[in-house]
């Protein structure tokens, strides 16, 4: 029953001065001792290309379903999803519809080419956050390429107790990965670590040939301008006062410098980086009845942190940590590689790079 309190964050391992790697400890322990038999509840809250698929047909109706009272408390009874959880909106459009009608024929054309593991939230949830990729992407003279079968990264299944569907899942990837043969870009933290981390410490799925090709789309751009193999150009009339929220995941990779960084290339930019600590989520964590009070208690300072520090709005690289801190404060999120789309002056970054 102490298991379940492990939001799987990382933190403990990030603190442990002998490198334990205590979080795959319980989840292990999880993958052994615990119960056979995994709730309805937990089963949908984990199968996100399934539940994202159906919702996606009927959007609207689906958005407006999950925002209404009387259906949160019905929730709340039948399936303990706690009443106060305010679900992340669906998009009545794809990102893999849009990339096939609006991207995939122009980006064979560009001299350099990368992959995009996209994952569930840019693809059901908020497609705007891949397409900002691509457009900030083929500005820098690089074409963005879909792997050819994509699935979820699977990390709702693990802590949800859907081991033998998580570590199939994650064959899939790593299959689709090695298949892709180039540096396959992601825009959320949780994702790229549990594809780095987690498939071969977790599932026994075996990724060293292709590990280091998974990197997030902010450390491979950072990289590309810090080494001179990339420029770019910003808008004169860009000004913001983030406030940069460092996600467990990206805390335990230890990644967050290119993330900050990006964003201190920008110009307009006034960059408050918050205390780093975890906003209390934890994936579907926080979407239990049992968990929803713990939750709130772990994020209470970030949330307070953030409020306090007159901020237009929240960066960071997790999607779940969004929609807990826009639920939990009156700050939009963006990730930052939307923040750099909106920064970037298109025309000026395209000429800089066919030069």
């Amino acid at each position: 029953e102490t298991l379940k309190m492990c939001l799987n964050c990382k933190r403990c391992e990030v603190a442990c001065p002998s490198g334990v790697k205590i979080g795959d400890i319980i989840q292990r322990a999880r993958m052994e001792y615990g119960p056979k038999k995994v709730k309805f509840r937990d089963m949908m809250l984990a199968n996100t290309d399934f539940v994202g698929t159906m919702a996606s047909i009927v959007a609207p109706v689906a958005n407006f379903a999950l925002g209404m009272k009387p259906v949160k408390l019905i929730m709340d009874k039948v399936m303990a999803i706690d009443h106060h959880r305010t679900f992340p909106k669906y998009s009545g459009l794809k990102f893999e519809t849009w990339y096939k009608r609006k991207a995939a024929a122009t980006q064979s054309q560009y001299k350099n080419q990368v992959s995009y593991f996209h994952g569930c939230y840019v693809n059901y949830n908020y497609p705007k956050l891949g397409q900002d990729l691509v457009k900030v992407m083929n500005a820098l003279g690089y074409g963005v390429n879909l792997l050819e079968k994509e699935k979820c990264c699977g990390v709702a299944l693990m802590s949800n107790g859907l081991i033998g569907q998580a570590t199939k899942q994650a064959k899939q990837n790593i299959k689709s990965i090695r298949k892709a043969g180039n540096i396959v870009l992601t825009t959320s933290s949780t994702c790229t670590f549990t594809m780095r981390d987690e498939y071969p410490h977790l599932l026994e799925v075996e990724n060293a040939d292709v590990r280091d090709n998974i990197t997030l789309a902010t450390r491979f751009i950072y990289r590309l301008i810090e080494e001179g193999k990339a420029k770019i150009a910003f808008r004169k009339d860009y000004k913001a006062r983030i406030g940069y929220q460092t996600a467990c995941h990206m805390e335990k990779m230890g990644w967050k410098i290119y993330s900050i960084s990006m964003l201190k290339m920008i110009p307009g930019v006034d960059l408050v980086e918050l205390d780093s600590t975890c906003c209390g989520i934890g994936g579907t964590y926080g979407f239990k009845k049992e968990n929803y009070e713990t939750s709130q208690k772990i994020g209470s300072s970030l949330f307070k942190q953030i409020e306090e520090s007159e901020l237009d709005f929240v960066a960071t690289d997790c999607e779940t940590c969004k929609w807990q801190i826009e639920m939990s404060t009156s700050k939009q999120v963006q990730n930052p590689i939307s923040v750099l789309a909106d920064a970037i002056d298109i025309e000026e970054t395209i000429k800089l790079n066919n030069k």
